[in-house]
């Protein structure tokens, strides 16, 4: 067993080739326009996904909503005039929250809402049944289950922090009850939420997190928008906190288009060296993990799978 994921170490490092090299330049730093990158986590009732349907929708863009919380966001459709599409989805590998992001980059949608990504978490066929499932293939050993289950856990969040467009997801917190005393001076039992049922440490990877108590009060806990910075809002209006992040967004420079990558990577005049090139910018960027549909199979795949798989090609005709 420990031969097996030893030589599956192996294998990965000696697959390394001219597109893993990293160019180690350092250039001026500059201030960009980005896309919103928005985590809101909460006990069931607290009004996580009407606030996240409403903050998306002031992001602009068509809306999409990758529903994994059995329709819960659909009933929501026409309040206040908001209009998305909807993905339903019953199974979440995290492999098909990539393939559903590449469909939504492929259709322009410039909105994406996760309801919920606790879900490819410890949902059905989520990551931690993922592990399960590699654990048993190596005798139970739990590091050849995580050494499966993590690398699709950091594909999935790479693709939705690379994706092409605003990203809003909410997550569940694991909760709890306290004693609290109320506004009348009296102690009763109260349903407050802990950390979200996540990866612990995700987090990090959002630009703005914030936490949703049973009473709809939004506790901002990390900003990197100064304007949120630890606020506490009752009832918070979705719209109101996409001005406020679009703002922060939109002030610097144009940012790049993911598009114009796309077209790079694809140009049926392509070189193997511009390729390469090619790659070596865009990791420059981290947007490898941008979610796509190839134009040739059309098949989901990361903008840095196709330069690499097209590179592959040319250099084998070359020969």
């Amino acid at each position: 067993m420990a031969q097996r994921i030893t030589d599956a170490v192996g294998a990965h490092q000696a697959g390394r080739d001219e597109f893993s090299d990293h160019d180690f330049t350092f250039r001026p730093a500059t201030k960009e326009q980005a896309k919103a990158r928005v985590a809101l986590q909460g006990v069931s009732g607290s009004g996580k996904t009407w606030t996240g349907l409403a903050l998306a929708a002031g992001l602009g863009g068509k809306v999409a909503v990758i529903d994994t919380e059995r329709g819960a966001a659909s009933k929501y459709v026409g309040v206040n005039g908001i209009q998305f599409d909807v993905l339903q989805m019953s199974r979440f590998d995290p492999r098909d929250l990539v393939k559903a992001l590449a469909a939504a980059s492929r259709a322009g949608y410039g909105t994406v809402m996760v309801d919920s990504l606790s879900h490819f978490w410890k949902g059905t066929d989520g990551t931690l049944e993922q592990v399960d499932k590699a654990k048993s293939r190596f005798g139970g050993n739990s590091f050849g289950g995580w050494q499966e289950g993590t690398p699709m856990q950091n594909a999935m969040i790479d693709a939705l922090l690379a994706y092409p467009g605003h990203v809003v997801v909410t997550m569940r917190s694991q909760t709890e009850w306290v004693i609290q005393e109320n506004d009348r001076g009296k102690r009763e039992p109260v349903q407050v939420g802990t950390r979200a049922e996540q990866r612990k440490g995700v987090e990090y990877e959002f630009e703005v997190v914030g936490a949703m108590d049973i009473s709809n009060t939004l506790t901002v806990l990390k900003s990197r928008c100064p304007s949120l910075h630890r606020q506490v809002i009752e009832t918070p209006n979705g719209k109101t906190l996409a001005k406020q992040l679009l703002d922060w967004l939109n002030d610097g420079a144009v940012g790049i288009d993911h598009a114009d990558y796309v077209k790079r990577a694809t140009h049926p005049e392509a070189t193997y060296q511009g390729l390469v090139d090619l790659f070596a910018e865009v990791d420059g960027r981290g947007l490898l993990a941008t979610p796509m549909v190839d134009p040739t199979d059309k098949k989901p795949t990361t903008l840095g799978d196709c330069i690499r798989t097209r590179g592959a090609a040319l250099k084998a005709a070359d020969r």
